[in-house]
């Protein structure tokens, strides 16, 4: 006999890139962690800590964050839902809005496999289709399949490709469900999909503080969407999701655009230098709008790379699902870890185009 529901035994739970213990000696270029640290105004917050946050319960609306992104973002204040990373926010939005198979979540793959995760624990029927070879938006499929929560990463991951504004449009006009536009790497890209929110009441933007803030510990993200649409989120979020800490730090963090710009244009200029790199070595690297690169090694070989890499001491990411089995996701670090990668794919064996 089981302790769980029948759809937990059946499930696959999601799996985390790997986190090396603290100080652990190794490059991280896996699971596109920022490479530089949070705005020294956040940190600022972190050291003068008051003793009074923890004692009292926190806001449970963050009311001071969503103050700063609407001043930030140039959106209303009461548009800004708050959770515990995006990722709570996709979890409450499938527990608000889907379920079963009259009411399915859709979503063009490869993308985030979270998204798979979380409607298995609703339950709700899942609609994956599949992107083309050149990740071009299946969009006459996402509109036929009506989902009542449409997922759409952009940019993508592992892919790294940003949707147009025009398919996104066309998207929330033709479906009657929410749908869900998850920009968590935004910062890096040259579009956003921000200006659909003031069209239409069923879009949903969904941001980050893990990426472009530097922030991935903090776990903390929002949304943006009509106050009638989050008017059903907010039953549905945890009471207190976000705590006192969280609210301080990430406020100080949004308020320093300048900061967090500087940081995000430094990141895209060493993504285009080794994408240059890269493909001189032979590798297929996909033109990205994030703060990392999909990429094809000349012989194929993604699942020995990964690991012989890890034996140098730097983590890639490889997913070993269908599409994918070529390649790895390499999250764009700092000049010298970027250099640093590019010398030890020259020396591993069978890396010459």
């Amino acid at each position: 006999m089981s302790y769980f529901r029948r759809v937990i035994d059946a499930m696959t739970g999601y799996v985390p890139g790997e986190q090396p213990p603290p100080g652990t000696p190794i490059i991280k270029l896996n699971t596109n962690e920022n490479p530089y640290p949070p705005s020294p105004k956040a940190l600022e917050v972190l050291r003068n800590l008051e003793s009074e946050w923890l004692r009292r319960y926190p806001d449970p609306f963050a009311r001071r964050f969503c103050e700063a992104v609407s001043q930030a973002l140039g959106v209303p204040a009461d548009g800004v839902i708050v959770g515990n990373g995006s990722d709570e926010l996709l979890n409450v939005l499938i527990r608000s809005c889907a379920g079963g198979q009259d009411r399915p979540v859709v979503y063009p793959i490869p993308t985030y496999v979270l998204y798979r995760t979380l409607a298995a624990l609703q339950p709700a029927t899942v609609v994956e289709i599949p992107y083309s070879p050149d990740f071009r938006l299946p969009l006459a499929s996402l509109i036929a399949a009506q989902g009542a929560v449409t997922l759409i990463a952009s940019p993508n991951s592992p892919s790294g490709h940003g949707v147009s504004q025009a398919d996104l449009r066309q998207l929330a006009q033709n479906l009657s469900g929410v749908l869900v536009i998850d920009e968590a790497y935004v910062d890096f890209a040259e579009t956003s999909a921000l200006d659909l929110v003031e069209e239409f009441e069923n879009v949903i933007v969904l941001r980050t503080l893990s990426k472009g803030y530097s922030l991935a510990g903090l776990r903390m993200g929002f949304g943006i969407a009509h106050p009638a649409l989050l008017s059903g989120l907010f039953k549905v979020k945890d009471s207190y999701n976000i705590d006192a800490i969280a609210t301080a730090v990430g406020t100080a963090a949004i308020q320093d655009q300048a900061y967090k710009n500087a940081c995000a244009e430094q990141i895209k200029q060493d993504r285009e230098i080794l994408t240059v790199n890269l493909r001189g070595s032979g590798f297929k690297v996909f033109d990205s709008q994030a703060n990392f690169v999909l990429v094809t090694p000349p012989q194929g070989n993604a699942e020995f790379l990964h690991q012989a890499l890890k034996h140098q001491g730097i983590l890639v990411r490889y997913f070993k699902q269908p599409g994918l089995e070529d390649k790895l996701r390499i999250t764009i670090g700092t000049a010298a870890q970027n250099q640093l990668l590019l010398e030890k794919l020259t020396l591993l064996p069978g890396q010459n185009p």
